[in-house]
């Protein structure tokens, strides 16, 4: 056992344990609609038939559930391993073209620090998957000073993410995931008023922060086709062209699971990876038992320790 853990290492264990529940329930939810014969489903609101697996999103995020859990803090060298040995056991996750540049180079023995700089032409990744697996961070640390938690979800996104506004998309969402979960129990107004207030303090300057602006300023009201228009909803991968609209989803329905994802599938888009978000964040505010005992038989179980058997490359959708 490892002595340096803190005293309440268990209690934020669980924390971390409801948000991977959330992301790999939103993670999976939404990719069975990327399926043409599922689409009619999404009108009528009528959840797929099972199984539904999840992808990278929730597989990435268990990685950095188990550097938690090992370590208590997101060591990096650690992580960079983690993920590469989930990847290489199990890599037709739906893993973006990036991430297996990353991952290849960091299995090869070149440092992550040099790999996750080298790819968009030494730009680093400005994508969306730093924010799509940061809620553990959010949760491990929600009740920490917050510039703990802004370093320590800098630090999961940093692997692989070397653009800061990679960056500062996972950020937003961890602030959001700690707020979900540090406001329980206030009225609804007050809870998205924190949220957003933490979200838009702690944030970094650059375009992510900017969308964030324009979501807050967006009415809960607003038309979906509105909001898609004004946000994105992840059809470029970018940390701002999905973080916002996520963050917008779950701040209208911070106390309804269901309704947040059929929101955010409904928005199409990157539906996976929307759907690990607001799922991630949601679901620390509304518990497990929000999630309908039929969705969670439906989705596959988490692989806590990286051991279960690869699927077949065309098995996941």
């Amino acid at each position: 056992m490892n002595t340096s853990l803190s005293a309440d290492h268990s209690a934020r264990m669980q924390r971390v344990r409801l948000a991977l529940e959330g992301i790999a329930l939103g993670d999976a939810f939404g990719s069975q609609f990327f399926v043409p014969k599922n689409h009619p489903l999404l009108e009528r609101r009528q959840a797929p038939p099972p199984p539904w697996h999840y992808t990278d999103d929730a597989e990435m995020a268990l990685g950095i559930a188990e550097v938690l859990d090992r370590c208590g803090f997101v060591e990096q060298d650690e992580l960079a391993q983690v993920f590469v040995r989930r990847w290489d056991r199990d890599m037709y996750r739906g893993y973006g073209s990036g991430a297996h540049l990353i991952l290849n180079q960091v299995r090869s023995g070149i440092p992550w620090a040099e790999a996750a700089r080298s790819v968009f032409d030494g730009q680093g990744s400005m994508g969306n998957g730093g924010a799509m697996r940061v809620a553990p961070v959010g949760a491990y640390f929600a009740e920490d000073d917050w510039p703990v938690l802004v370093e320590q979800a800098r630090r999961s996104a940093e692997v692989t993410h070397a653009h800061h506004e990679g960056q500062a998309g996972a950020i937003a969402a961890a602030v959001a995931s700690a707020c979900a979960w540090r406001t329980r129990g206030i009225p609804l107004a007050q809870r998205r008023l924190f949220l957003w207030q933490k979200v838009l303090e702690l944030t970094p300057r650059g375009m992510t922060l900017d969308l964030l602006e324009s979501a807050h300023a967006l009415p809960l009201d607003a038309d979906l086709e509105l909001v898609v228009y004004e946000l994105g909803n992840g059809s470029r991968v970018l940390a701002w062209d999905t973080v916002p609209f996520t963050l917008w989803v779950a701040s209208k329905h911070l106390e309804d699971l269901v309704g947040a994802l059929w929101t955010t599938v409904q928005a199409g888009g990157d539906i996976d990876t929307t759907g690990a978000i607001v799922g991630g964040i949601v679901v620390l505010s509304t518990g497990v038992a929000a999630i309908p005992p039929e969705w969670f038989a439906a989705r596959e179980s988490l692989d806590l320790e990286g051991t279960h058997p690869p699927r077949a490359p065309d098995s996941y959708f």
